[in-house]
C-alpha cells in the first residue's frame, strides 16, 4: 500500500500526539495562575510576592532551608546549577562527570563546554545510570596535573532512557562521590515523573534528593504542565553563594519572574505536580500494555515513567508517524520513542494502539 492508502485505512488520529511531554499544553490551573498574576504591577527580578511564596513553597517541599533560583528552560537551569557549583571549587580545572546519555552532553548543543568552559567526562552506561563502580573509573585522573580534575557528578532522574535510580542507588552514588571530593548535581527535567513512580509523595522526592545527599537539583516544570518554568534548587545552601549573579550572567534571570513563580505555586499547591506526572506515567503503562499485545510490535522494556521505546518494522514507521507524530530513537534498529503527558487520555492511548494494529493488519 502507498502512504495515502495507509492513511485512508487508519482511524481518526488521537487528539494528542505521542511525540513528547514537551508537546503538551499548559494545565488549566497553571494557566489561570498566570492570568491572576497578571493583575496590576509587581516589582521585577523576583522582588514580588509570587516569587517569595514560591521560594517558601520549595522550602516546604524539601522540608529544609533550600535556595531557589527560577529560570526559563532546562538547559538554562543546568547551566546555572553547574556554573555555581564549579565556581565553588578551587580553580578552573574541574570537569563534570556524566553518562554518555546525559542531556547536558547529548542534547544541549555543547552549552556546558561553551558557556562554562568546562569539560564533560562521559562514562558509557547502557542504562543511562551511573554507579559507584562506574564513577571509580575516573579516580585515576585525580591528583595528576596533566588531567582535568573531576569536580561534579551530574545524574538525570528519570534518565534519558526512561530508567530510574532508586533512593538507595543515589545514596550509594552520593556517598562515593563525596568520598572522592566531588559534588552531586541532579538533572530533574522529569523529576515529577520519577517521584510519582517511586511513591508519589513528597517523602519519596526527599528520599532520592536531599536525604540521599544530592547537592543541587534542576527541578523541571516545562515537561509537566508548566510554560517555560524551571528551578534550580540548592539543597546545600552553601553552594548557592553568588548564584543570583551567576543566573544573570548566563542570561537566565527572568525580569517578570512573577509569571514563573505563579506557575510553580499552582503546581506545588495540593501536589498538582504529582497528579499530572502520575497521569502521564499511567498512560505510558497502559499504552505499553495495549501495544505489547499486537503482533509485529517489539514493545521494549516496560516503562518506569512516561516513555515507551518500541521497535517497529521499518516500512511501518513513516505511515504511522504521518498519522500521529512521534520521534525516532535508535534508527539503526528501527526503535522509536512514544511519550505520554499530563493531558494524555485513555481514549488517546486506545486510539493510537488501534491505529498501530490497523496499520499492521494492512
Amino acid at each position: 500500500m502507498t502512504s495515502t492508502e495507509h492513511a485512508a485505512a487508519m482511524p481518526a488520529a488521537p487528539h494528542r500526539s505521542f511525540a513528547s511531554d514537551n508537546a503538551a499544553g499548559i494545565h488549566p490551573t497553571v494557566l489561570q495562575a498566570i492570568v491572576e498574576a497578571n493583575g496590576g504591577h509587581a516589582l521585577a527580578y523576583g522582588q514580588d510576592d509570587h516569587t517569595a511564596r514560591c521560594e517558601n513553597a520549595f522550602r516546604e517541599l524539601f522540608d529544609a532551608d533550600v535556595v531557589t533560583r527560577l529560570t526559563f528552560n532546562g538547559t538554562g537551569a543546568n547551566i546555572v546549577a553547574l556554573a555555581n557549583m564549579l565556581g565553588s571549587l578551587q580553580g578552573p580545572h574541574h570537569a563534570v562527570v556524566c553518562t554518555d546519555w546525559a542531556h547536558i552532553s547529548v542534547d544541549e548543543t555543547g552549552a556546558p563546554e561553551r558557556t562554562l568552559g568546562t569539560k564533560l567526562i562521559e562514562i558509557p552506561s547502557p542504562g543511562a545510570k551511573l554507579t559507584p563502580e562506574l564513577l571509580q573509573t575516573v579516580a585515576h585522573l585525580q591528583g595528576v596535573q596533566h588531567h582535568v580534575q573531576p569536580g561534579i557528578v551530574s545524574i538525570t532522574q528519570a534518565t534519558e532512557l526512561g530508567t530510574l535510580y532508586t533512593a538507595e542507588e543515589i545514596v550509594a552514588l552520593c556517598d562515593h562521590a563525596h568520598g572522592m571530593g566531588l559534588l552531586v548535581h541532579l538533572d530533574g527535567a522529569r523529576i515529577a515523573n520519577a517521584t510519582a513512580a517511586l511513591g508519589g509523595t513528597r517523602e519519596a522526592l526527599r528520599s532520592f534528593t536531599i536525604d540521599a545527599g544530592v547537592d543541587v537539583v534542576s527541578f523541571g516544570g516545562t515537561k509537566n504542565g508548566l510554560l517555560g518554568a524551571e528551578a534550580v534548587i540548592f539543597l546545600n545552601p552553601v553552594l548557592a553563594a553568588g548564584s543570583e549573579y551567576t543566573r544573570k550572567q548566563v542570561t537566565q534571570l527572568p525580569s517578570k519572574m512573577r509569571y514563573l513563580a505563579a506557575q510553580f505555586n499552582a503546581a506545588l499547591h495540593d501536589d498538582l505536580w504529582l497528579t499530572m506526572a502520575t497521569r502521564a506515567n499511567e498512560m505510558a503503562t497502559e499504552l505499553y500494555r495495549l501495544v505489547a499485545a499486537i503482533d509485529g510490535v517489539a514493545p521494549g522494556p516496560s516503562p518506569e515513567v512516561n516513555s515507551v521505546f518500541p521497535t517497529l518494522a521499518p516500512d511501518m514507521i513513516e505511515p504511522l508517524r504521518d498519522w500521529c507524530f512521534f520521534w525516532d530513537w535508535d534508527t539503526s534498529v528501527h526503535q522509536v520513542r512514544w511519550m505520554t503527558a499530563w493531558d494524555t487520555t485513555p481514549q488517546d492511548v486506545k486510539t493510537f494502539a488501534d491505529g498501530v494494529a490497523t496499520l499492521l493488519s494492512n
